[in-house]
């Protein structure tokens, strides 16, 4: 391998971020990447109805290899992740929210096993490690717990955290993946259809985590949960393409 040749491609959905979309693009532009990858960056604005736009058009004029992509009508965070892997041109796909969550400057731990040659794919769990996480609510933990294991029984995975964002993927497996769901319905969606893959290598390292209040803009609910549910079982239990 010659890595310094690769491409590192970061999608951003965004939606009604006008308050952290420029803190995460600084961030995500001030990563030093292993081994002189190189980034590109994908925002894909989900027909946000607050200042969204303007405030991505503001700092992209700094940045040349981010690329915008906007949606006519809000079609849901799946969507505007199809929408950037379609769009996206690198060696490896990496998915960051436009919320400040998750430290970009760990997408070095996701490539590492990537590049050393052990994996396709590499998830960044909340749930082990060192390393800091915020202390916010019991039962989305719970739920989250729920909703991983049911995910493991349905693909003989050991994950420890199926829902997290954090997830890298050589470009040449996933966009090979058809997928459907346009919502929050993504994660056990795409972690069924990639454990079916022949051969697949999937790893798993600790990240951190900086959760967000939902008055502070967190948007998933308890909806999304039944929902994440019915896509287990829909394209893991039953195996729907």
């Amino acid at each position: 391998m010659n890595p310094s040749k690769y491409i590192l491609s970061i999608i951003i959905p965004a939606y009604n971020e006008e308050r952290t979309i420029h803190h995460i693009l600084q961030k995500v532009d001030a990563v030093k990447l292993i081994a002189d990858i190189e980034k590109e960056v994908i925002i894909v604005n989900d027909c946000s109805t607050d200042n969204t736009r303007d405030a991505i058009q503001k700092c992209i004029k700094q940045y040349s290899y981010m690329k915008y992509v906007e949606h006519i009508v809000n079609k849901g965070k799946g969507a505007a992740i199809h929408t950037g892997i379609k769009e996206a041109s690198g060696d490896f796909i990496i998915v960051q929210d436009a919320d400040l969550e998750y430290d970009p400057n760990e997408f070095n731990i996701l490539l590492k096993p990537i590049l050393d040659g052990f994996a396709d794919v590499v998830y960044g769990s909340r749930f082990i490690g060192g390393n800091p996480h915020r202390i916010l609510f019991f039962w989305h933990s719970i739920g989250n717990k729920i909703l991983t294991m049911l995910s493991n029984m349905s693909t003989n995975l050991n994950l420890t955290d199926m829902e997290t964002c954090y997830k890298l993927f050589r470009s040449s497996i996933i966009k090979n993946i058809s997928l459907k769901e346009n919502r929050f319905g993504f994660e056990p969606e795409v972690t069924a259809k990639i454990s079916k893959v022949k051969n697949i290598r999937i790893y798993e390292v600790g990240i951190s985590y900086y959760g967000r209040t939902y008055e502070e803009g967190k948007k998933i609910n308890w909806k999304d949960g039944f929902r994440a549910i019915f896509c287990i079982v829909k394209y893991g239990i039953f195996k729907s393409k």
